[in-house]
């Protein structure tokens, strides 16, 4: 999704060593071990690699699926699913830059009652040696991990949560906000005293992707083992810039984007205040049943530009360029009041930019780091607007967004400035 900025973060590991998998788990990895191992010896090195080739390679298979995309712009990509015998599954994905192999990747699979349930995947190099591997670990119906496994697929040299339960606390009271990203990593220290909760003390999120109570950080477009995350940097910015928010997280709709009407309903049913959007998407039909729900809410929706480097008033980006009174678009400048690189603009759908570029965020391992776009632009409005209404509880959405409006100046690098409004260059001003 556009709205998805640039992060850049300390890297370490929380340490593995010593974890051991339920029984069940451990034979099916060991299983998947040596099927990996066999696709990436007999299919890795074949330059044309086809699903009839694959299907070959493994007696009693079928083909799936098989794509092939072309080397153009990009390195071509060979994607084949193949369903195996035992009630097993495989994808394989070979990536090639003209003669030159750049990553084959192959991932293991086993049958589900709703769907197949992914297990163990490898990473092979252009010489088709296995780098790396990871694994997902289930514990009871919340807890699930992603073991970062070393070249021989066994040994763990790390781990990291895909789905934690709910932390025991209180309510905090405090400004409602409503956060729908990639998710929350609503264990850290950083949000466990900070989250909205019901009456019997039930944090109110929820994950619209999987459907289940625990929207855990982790956007799996690229797949179950490389989740992209993003909420819990953009939450970090939106605590410390208001600490005293009562934050609800939700995991956005990817697989059904008519779910978004959802989201809008249970966050007026927890009594949001505010919605904080930092995504978006070009088809305007993914975002038909928010703007419908949004428009019968007083609740101020504050949303990503995205950072496409272009006009969104010509090339839209939604909910960015949606014309409801209650939704404010924000985008990302620099310090100087210069569009920041890459942050898109619009004379008419972008309301503001304010410094969102090498902004301090904690990620869901809770490192430290930096970010930048203007998704990080959102959360330093969100905290404005949450500080308004904590203030003048009084305020409507719309009024809330006037006063934050009312803030900007005029853009101090351009006699034509880029956004609508103007620029805003210290947020936490008074």
């Amino acid at each position: 999704m556009p709205g998805l900025g640039r992060l850049v973060l300390a890297v370490c590991l929380i340490a593995g060593a010593g974890i051991a998998a339920p029984a069940a788990q451990g034979d099916l990895r060991a299983e998947g071990r040596e099927r990996i191992r066999l696709a990436v010896e007999r299919l890795c090195p074949i330059a044309e690699l086809t699903g009839r080739r694959a299907v070959a390679a493994f007696p009693g298979s079928s083909l799936r699926a098989e794509r092939h995309r072309p080397n153009v712009t990009a390195p071509r990509r060979t994607l084949i699913r193949l369903a195996l015998p035992g009630a097993r599954a495989m994808e394989i994905e070979r990536w090639q830059s003209g003669q030159h192999l750049r990553r084959f990747t192959v991932s293991y699979h086993a049958a589900g009652p709703d769907g197949d349930v992914p297990v163990l995947f490898a990473i092979a190099d252009g010489d088709c040696r296995i780098r790396q591997g990871r694994a997902i670990r289930a514990e009871g119906p919340a807890w699930r991990h992603l073991d970062l496994l070393d070249s021989d697929l066994t040994t763990i040299g790390g781990s990291e949560t895909l789905q934690a339960p709910w932390p025991d606390g209180r309510d905090p009271g405090g400004v409602r906000v409503a956060l729908v990203d990639s998710g929350l990593a609503y264990d850290l220290p950083l949000f466990r005293d900070g989250l909205a909760r019901d009456a019997d003390g039930t944090p109110l999120g929820y994950d619209f992707w999987d459907m289940d109570p625990w929207p855990y950080d982790g956007d799996t477009a690229r797949g179950p083992f490389l989740p992209m995350r993003h909420g819990t940097a953009v939450a970090s910015i939106l605590v410390r810039e208001a600490p005293n928010v009562a934050l609800i997280p939700f995991r956005y709709p990817r697989p059904d984007m008519t779910r978004m009407a959802d989201i809008v309903d249970a966050a007026a049913r927890a009594g949001a205040r505010i919605l904080v959007l930092p995504l978006g998407s070009r088809n305007a039909d993914d975002w038909e049943t928010f703007a419908r729900a949004l428009s019968r809410r007083d609740m101020l929706a504050i949303v990503s530009a995205g950072n496409d480097g272009r006009d969104i008033d010509r090339d839209p980006v939604y909910p960015a360029a949606l014309d409801l009174d209650t939704v404010l678009t924000v985008t990302s400048s620099d310090t100087e009041g210069r569009l920041a690189r890459g942050s898109n603009w619009g004379r008419v759908a972008v309301d503001i930019m304010l410094p969102g570029e090498s902004i301090a965020v904690v990620d869901h391992l809770g490192r430290t780091g930096q970010a930048s776009g203007s998704s990080f632009a959102v959360p330093r409005v969100a905290a404005m607007a949450a500080r308004l209404l904590e203030a003048e509880p009084q305020l409507s959405a719309r009024e809330t967004k006037r006063r934050i409006l009312d803030r900007a100046k005029r853009v101090p690098s351009a006699d034509d400035a880029p956004v609508a409004t103007g620029w805003i260059a210290d947020p936490l001003s008074r």
